[in-house]
């Protein structure tokens, strides 16, 4: 092995060739083209099995990194692959989409001694391809079925993982969720050129032939009673994610052309999945041959920009209130972004809305359209509470930047589950989360478990992963302290 490992001092870091610019944004594919086999194994074994692997120990679900990149260097591919499931449900998604710049990447020992980090994430990606490719993802074939049911609400990475050990340990498991596929933000909010669809829609059609039942088009509170479904399974788990879109309190902000990320990027997505969507064909929801500005600073910021330049867009033009150095997305998509034509402006934040008059607007039913937005020119000032510099409007600063399509890209909050449900008895914190154990997941409704963005907030999909397999654990703990009862009995 001492051959095999610990080249990073002779071999340089390098990720998978990126498509130019100007090829990748005619289509929605994925920009990063494959490793190939001699690259996977070379990058992997740059590793340098460190005694207290910290890529390990930042990733949240704790993945066993350098065994799995020692197996990739070996050439070992199937082992690699055993090793990066037992640990993660969904490998081959958060290869392509987890910010490993902050996760495992960003902590990985060699990068900080100044050699570059191991491709981890790409690395993670190849293995998990190769998997599908050889046919070594197993089926999912429980060996004993249980009478035992869980319902899970919303079929999102949390749900489905959930979903995925539930059903292998024979556990009948039926998903709930709104949409008409299974996926949540992987098929409806996350761009195909980060995550191309046949990749999420194979884990799903896996999840249904291993036996998963899927009642999609389901909204809970309105079709089916929050109660109904606690009363037809041993268990529940709330994985509805956070859908409520923050909003602008200033005048027009809700004119013609202006429209939510969430619907903007769903109408997309839909239109790449092959659907009928009269949003996108009457072009309120598409920016080709428009002006386009987007604002905000995370990754749904970047989803957005990207995607408008793929639609064709004149000019995409991104408004953060803060630099560069403190926008919360990844900087490797504002790179992306930026190779692919989108103009950021920092400093700057929206101070209004102006529409073009409409003639006889009360007489026509008429509502004016965007015309542009009052751009607010900002500096940092104080940092706050938490350590970060607030910013400070710079007064008599502002100008109009004209836009023929304005997406609000402000970041998501849960919706009021216990009225939405008919369940005041659901506990959330202030910020409207749902309250559960860190550790089980369970909430104060016995036998109701919650994971993923409705529990954290606005978070990562490998969190969402993460908190789905602890609260599957934690139900068949209880299904099997259940059954140890009754035998006593």
């Amino acid at each position: 092995m001492a051959n095999k490992m610990l080249r990073f001092v002779t071999v340089d870091r390098q990720t998978p060739e990126k498509r130019d610019a100007e090829d990748r944004t005619d289509d929605f594919g994925e920009i990063y083209r494959e490793f190939a086999t001699a690259r996977a194994e070379e990058q992997a074994a740059r590793c340098s099995q460190c005694g207290v692997p910290y890529c390990q120990t930042h990733c949240p679900l704790h993945n066993n990194i350098p065994d799995w990149l020692r197996l990739t260097a070996e050439g070992r591919l199937q082992e690699a692959y055993e090793i990066s499931q037992a640990t993660n449900t969904f490998p081959e998604i958060c290869g392509r989409i987890c910010p490993q710049d902050r996760l495992c990447e960003g902590n990985c020992v060699i990068e900080q001694s100044g050699h570059g980090t191991v491709t981890i994430g790409a690395v993670e990606k190849y293995i998990t391809d190769t998997a599908f490719e050889n046919g070594w993802v197993p089926a999912i074939a429980p060996r004993i079925e249980r009478s035992e049911s869980v319902g899970i609400i919303g079929a999102g990475p949390g749900g489905l993982a959930a979903a995925d050990m539930l059903r292998r340990a024979g556990v009948q498991v039926t998903v709930y969720d709104r949409y008409d596929r299974a996926g949540g933000l992987l098929s409806y909010g996350i761009p195909g050129f980060k995550l191309e669809k046949e990749i999420v829609t194979r884990r799903n059609d896996q999840l249904a032939e291993g036996g998963v039942a899927f009642e999609l088009g389901v909204e809970v509170g309105r079709d089916i009673g929050f109660e109904e479904i606690r009363a037809e399974h041993h268990a529940v788990i709330v994985a509805t994610g956070v859908y409520k879109s923050r909003e602008l309190d200033e005048a027009n902000s809700n004119a013609p052309g202006v429209v939510r990320a969430i619907d903007y990027l769903t109408v997309s997505s839909k239109k790449y999945f092959g659907d009928d969507v009269p949003e996108f064909e009457s072009g309120e929801m598409d920016a080709k041959g428009k002006r386009v500005v987007v604002i905000g600073g995370g990754d749904t910021a970047m989803d957005c920009v990207r995607t408008a330049i793929r639609q064709g867009a004149t000019s995409v033009k991104c408004l953060y209130r803060r630099d560069r150095a403190n926008m919360p997305g990844s900087q490797r998509e504002v790179q992306n972004a930026e190779e692919e034509g989108v103009e950021f402006v920092w400093l700057t934040a929206p101070g209004g809305f102006e529409v073009h008059p409409v003639v006889d607007t009360a007489e026509t039913g008429q509502v004016a359209p965007i015309k542009g937005v009052m751009v607010q020119k900002m500096r940092l000032g104080e940092a706050d509470a938490t350590g970060r510099q607030r910013p400070e409007i710079i007064e008599g600063a502002d100008y109009l930047e004209e836009a023929d399509l304005v997406i609000k890209a402000l970041g998501f909050e849960p919706e009021d589950l216990p009225t939405l449900w008919g369940a005041p008895e659901l506990e959330v914190t202030r910020w409207g989360t749902v309250k559960a154990d860190f550790r089980t997941h369970e909430t104060g409704l016995d036998g109701v478990y919650a994971v993923g963005d409705i529990v954290r907030g606005a978070s990562l999909v490998v969190w969402a992963i993460r908190d789905g397999r602890e609260a599957a654990e934690a139900i068949l703990d209880r299904l099997a302290a259940n059954q140890s009862t009754v035998a006593a009995e």
